[in-house]
């Protein structure tokens, strides 16, 4: 590599010099361009850079993994085992417990991203991209927090933003009326703020059971509204974690036959949980996370707390009041306060310009799980499989796999030859 190209290679990578002049407008990426830092991001960044492959970490916020950091609970733990949570290439620590509380996932994947050399440009919100047929490269506009606009020119774009990028709000009728705190998840720390007072937590999926646990820990008074039927299952069976155990049975029989021995065992060990108002769907917990990407909650002990009624099972809601909440049964109680525990959605939809490997309705691969992770035009999704995090890490390595072959087909001094005359070409 000669001066002038290695001069150009750090300048586009060093992300945080501090120059007298003007930053450029147009940033050519010599290899892929991955919008989002979270696990996903840079589990693809590893494998890459593993196979000799660079490439350049766009992050809206100021951190890796902002949604562990910045939106999770206190009392988060990984919900399975770490040997299934693990990303490419480095296993979690030996000392670590099966179930890594948030801080220590947090601490490995700083160690991650250190160890392979990864070096996100934060601050960095991505607010279009779109493929360029006539020169073959995508153009990525981003902006920093003074709202500077940069684009990104490069000819692989890996889309790692997640299913989980923005939180979802129901439309209750009332919300506006009711008069106390209406805080999401997203917010929710721990239940100190609200030791005394009755709550109500919308959604009983695996983030709203663990906050009415943690709100009983506090010596709140809370309630579960269950809107649809729900699996529930125990974390652990026959001495093993559950899912390790449903891994393990799917090598030998099929899926509808797991489910049966699932739900066989979760009977005996949880009892009947129709009879606390958590009604299990018609269709297995396995076969309907590959239908719908619909997860089983695993109980982590707030199933003890229903049945001794220190947790109250609530029907739908039908409309707030002030400081009070009807039901769709008609019921009428008071509460202090309202979590709603009702996940979250992709946010592809707001800035990709393209419509055939993404649905415009929910922001994911139209194709499913084991066929979404390639598009068109150099598109690529990781973090998308609605399998968690053993999913993201499938498909990175697959990700990493193709662009290394295209790599090695175009000689990197093509690569950059070609990327500073789109660069001018798109700037004409």
């Amino acid at each position: 590599m000669d001066y002038s190209r290695e001069l150009e290679g750090k300048r586009i990578h060093d992300h945080f010099s501090r120059r007298t002049t003007r930053s450029p407008r147009r940033i050519c990426a010599p290899g892929p361009v991955i919008v989002g830092a979270g696990p996903s991001g840079l589990a693809v960044a590893a494998c890459l850079k593993e196979r000799g492959v660079p490439s350049l970490i766009l992050e809206r916020e100021n951190c890796i993994a902002s949604l562990w950091q910045l939106k999770t609970y206190d009392r988060l733990r990984l919900h399975l085992p770490k040997q299934f949570c693990q990303l490419p290439l480095m296993p979690f620590p030996d000392h670590f417990p099966t179930y890594p509380t948030k801080q220590q996932f947090l601490a490995y994947l700083k160690a991650y991203g250190h160890h392979f050399g990864l070096e996100p440009v934060f601050n960095r919100t991505v607010v279009s991209a779109e493929f360029d047929s006539g020169c073959g490269f995508w153009g990525i506009k981003a902006k920093g927090p003074k709202q500077e606009e940069t684009e990104y020119v490069c000819r692989w774009l890996i889309v790692a933003t997640g299913e989980n990028a923005e939180a979802v709000y129901p439309q209750i009728e009332g919300m506006s009326d009711f008069g106390g705190p209406i805080v999401h998840t997203s917010s929710y720390k721990t239940g100190e703020m609200f030791c005394g007072k009755t709550v109500l937590v919308v959604g009983c999926g695996n983030s709203g059971m663990e906050v009415c646990l943690d709100l009983c820990n506090y010596n709140a008074r809370p309630s579960l509204v269950v809107r649809d039927s729900v699996h529930v299952l125990p974390q652990k069976m026959l001495g093993r974690s559950t899912f390790g155990l449903a891994m393990w049975l799917l090598k030998w029989f099929p899926i509808r036959l797991v489910d049966k021995f699932l739900l066989l065992l979760s009977n005996w060990i949880l009892g009947d949980t129709g009879k606390l108002g958590i009604h299990r769907p018609k269709v297995g917990p396995l076969e309907l996370k590959n239908l719908t990407g619909k997860t089983p909650v695993l109980d982590v002990g707030t199933l003890a707390k229903i049945k001794t009624r220190i947790i109250k099972v609530c029907p739908d809601i039908k409309r707030l009041t002030y400081c009070a909440v009807e039901f769709v049964n008609g019921v009428m109680e008071n509460f202090d306060a309202v979590i709603l525990a009702t996940g979250y959605k992709s946010n592809v939809p707001q800035w990709l310009k393209e419509t055939c490997m993404f649905s415009e309705e929910d922001g994911l691969p139209r194709k499913p799980f084991p066929n979404g992770w390639k598009g068109e035009s150099g598109l690529y999704a990781v973090g998308f499989t609605k399998r968690g995090l053993l999913g993201a890490s499938i498909d990175a390595k697959k990700i990493a796999e193709d662009i290394e072959h295209q790599w090695k087909a175009e000689a990197t001094s093509c690569m950059s030859y070609n990327c500073r005359n789109v660069a001018q070409a798109m700037s004409s």
